[in-house]
């Protein structure tokens, strides 16, 4: 299940692409988004997220 990015919780912070091990999530239009191709469901983005804009999908 691949990380979810709430676009409007995000603030384009950067912090989760700054730890993703894949370097699946990128900036667009100013907010994080997740590539579910290359997720691997870590969770590092869920904990390095400050705003909780980043969640577990099914």
């Amino acid at each position: 299940m691949p990380a979810l990015v709430d676009p409007a919780i995000c603030t384009g912070c950067e912090d989760c692409i700054a730890v993703c091990p894949t370097e699946c999530i990128t900036l667009t239009d100013s907010k994080a988004k997740v590539d579910p191709d290359d997720c691997t469901d870590c969770e590092a983005c869920v904990d390095a997220c400050p705003e909780d804009a980043i969640s577990m999908v099914d």
